[in-house]
């Protein structure tokens, strides 16, 4: 059974992305010794490519984040100083 999520939203998936991210480095860094078998140096290595790829999920997923909240500053920004153009041109 799955353990439940119990962190605020966006915690878990940055402490995700950290413990992927510290395993991938230990994978690296074990793997560069060469002390490893075929075998463990394959199956390092298919781990190693999930881990990439979920980090890269996260950032991905992030980046969108980033880009649907600047998106929305920028437009309310773009609608704050079309007002105080217009109250300016009121004034005059």
């Amino acid at each position: 059974m799955a353990k439940a999520d119990t962190s605020p939203p966006g915690e878990s998936s940055t402490a995700s992305f950290e413990s992927a991210l510290r395993e991938l480095e230990a994978i690296v860094q074990a793997m560069e010794t060469g002390d490893t078998s075929l075998e463990a140096a394959l199956a390092s290595y298919e781990r190693g490519v999930a881990l990439v790829r979920q980090c890269q999920d996260t950032l991905a997923a992030a980046e969108r984040k980033l880009q649907m909240l600047e998106s929305g500053v920028l437009r309310d920004l773009a609608i704050a100083g079309d007002d105080s153009a217009e109250s300016g041109a009121e004034r005059r």
